[in-house]
């Protein structure tokens, strides 16, 4: 049974920050530990307020490694490119933000095979897996479609896979490459960021469901051997 607690907050402001909070002290314990902390950060737009605040965190980003949770097969100069993002707060901070898809990357098999390769190089698991989730209840990249098998049940070692959503989202229509469901589960600790009574529904009933969930977060995180993290805001 998956083992979730909640988290709830009246706007997204209060939650930027109490998420910022959580990172923050996630990253500052493995500095602690290790000496280096690896995390997985998602795009879209919830994010991106808690970014601003973990900026102002007195961190050693130097020895932060940050990696998406998945991104899109465009130009790191793409509005659509999850590592750009990333980048632009990360960066100018002193943290080795690592993309995961090459920029000459047409094929999203091969792109997800680089990408694996480019992740194993990394010392593993990471830190933090922060996940997002969309209304049709996808985490990362992982969609319905002829790729969601691989993606969450391919070999445990594979950290990254090529994915083609059927149907394509309508607001970003191209090829992905995603952390798989083993490279998520291998994580220290795993958050979820959502807002909206229409997306609480959903993963409330994905966890319910768990194994037998019919939208794929609700299928990567039945086997969480960790307790999960949700942070969810009305608005």
């Amino acid at each position: 049974m998956i083992e979730a607690e909640w988290w709830d907050y009246d706007d997204a402001d209060e939650m930027a920050d109490a998420v910022a909070g959580d990172v923050g002290f996630i990253i500052e314990s493995a500095l602690d530990a290790r000496g280096q902390a690896l995390i997985a950060l998602p795009g879209g737009k919830t994010p991106a307020p808690v970014f601003a605040k973990l900026a102002n965190a007195k961190i050693k980003w130097k020895n932060v490694t940050i990696i998406p949770t998945d991104d899109r097969l465009v130009a790191v100069n793409d509005p659509l490119s999850n590592v750009a993002m990333i980048a632009r707060t990360f960066l100018p901070l002193g943290a080795r933000v690592m993309p995961i898809v090459s920029e000459a990357a047409t094929d999203h098999h091969a792109a997800g095979k680089a990408a694996d390769a480019r992740l194993q190089d990394l010392h593993w698991p990471p830190d933090l897996v922060w996940l997002g989730m969309g209304a049709d209840g996808h985490t990362a990249s992982i969609f319905a479609g002829p790729d969601q098998d691989e993606a969450l049940n391919g070999p445990k070692a594979r950290r990254a896979v090529g994915v083609l959503p059927d149907p394509l989202p309508p607001e970003a229509p191209v090829a992905r490459v995603t952390l798989t469901r083993a490279a998520i589960l291998s994580a220290r600790t795993i958050l979820i960021t959502l807002s909206g009574d229409a997306k609480r529904k959903v993963l409330e009933k994905a966890i319910a469901d768990g194994p037998l969930s019919t939208v794929p977060i609700g299928r990567v995180l039945a086997d969480a051997e960790q307790p999960i993290d949700i942070h969810w805001s009305a608005a």
